[in-house]
């Protein structure tokens, strides 16, 4: 059995996470490492995204990965290739702000799908929407969600965290901060509250999104809904950083 944890490399202990949880099911776990054009805004982003091949190999490696891939361009997008649209779940949040970034997603998972044929896929929860679109592709792949690995503080790890400043790094805690005081609040109106005002404490964050919904469509959450999740997203030091968690005890 086959198990493939797709990256975009720049690994940290988070990616390292993917990978265990995928060797605790398979003692064949391949790590793709490819940072995929079609799902940044512009050419510029894709620029800036960290490269670390050498460290990735190594941090890989030690989490367990018995074959790491690092496809070029042409071998993942042949002049044939289709791209795929995301659904209507793709339209909102990281959708709506990143016109085009799931389609991009979906169109690159399908192709190493295809190329690797896993039986089993391991994703991060932090891209939890992404994740969600993802297993709405109804591939014959089994979707695997792993919880985010957090920091000291408890701000989620990411591969775009080491762009912050000192000062922003700071700054950025207030996104676990407002989601972890909202947990617990008895009704949906009344965390949705404490996920403004928390914010708004520290105005380094410009914030894009921070809304309680539901876990399966993304429809804003009511008191009913059963499984609810804040999702967060927004800019410190021009640096996007999102973040989620389920809300209840």
């Amino acid at each position: 059995m086959s198990v493939l944890v797709p990256t975009m490399g720049a690994l940290h202990k988070g990616h390292q996470a993917l990978i265990k949880r995928a060797r605790s099911i398979s003692k064949d776990v391949v790590v793709s490492i490819f940072v995929n054009p079609l799902q940044f805004e512009n050419q510029e982003d894709v620029m800036k995204y960290p490269r670390s091949p050498e460290r990735d190999i190594q941090l890989a490696t030690l989490a367990g990965a018995t074959e790491i891939w690092m496809p070029e361009y042409e071998e993942i997008y042949p002049n044939d290739y289709a791209t795929l649209l995301a659904g209507n779940l793709g339209d909102n949040y990281e959708g709506k702000s990143r016109p085009g970034h799931f389609d991009g997603v979906v169109t690159v998972v399908n192709r190493l799908f295809e190329i690797v044929k896993p039986e089993i896929a391991v994703f991060g929860e932090k891209d939890f929407q992404q994740l969600q679109i993802i297993r709405a592709m109804k591939k014959s792949v089994e979707i695997i969600g792993v919880p985010t690995v957090r920091e000291f503080d408890g701000l989620a790890l990411s591969s775009r965290n080491i762009r912050l400043t000192p000062e922003g790094r700071v700054s950025a805690n207030v996104i676990y901060r407002a989601m972890a005081a909202a947990r617990l609040a008895p009704t949906v109106a009344i965390a949705q509250e404490i996920l403004a005002t928390t914010i708004a404490t520290d105005s380094a964050f410009r914030c894009d999104y921070a809304v309680i919904v539901d876990e399966e469509n993304f429809e804003i959450a009511t008191d009913a809904t059963q499984q609810k999740r804040a999702i967060i997203a927004g800019w410190i030091d021009g640096v996007r950083l999102i973040d989620n968690m389920r809300m209840g005890a």
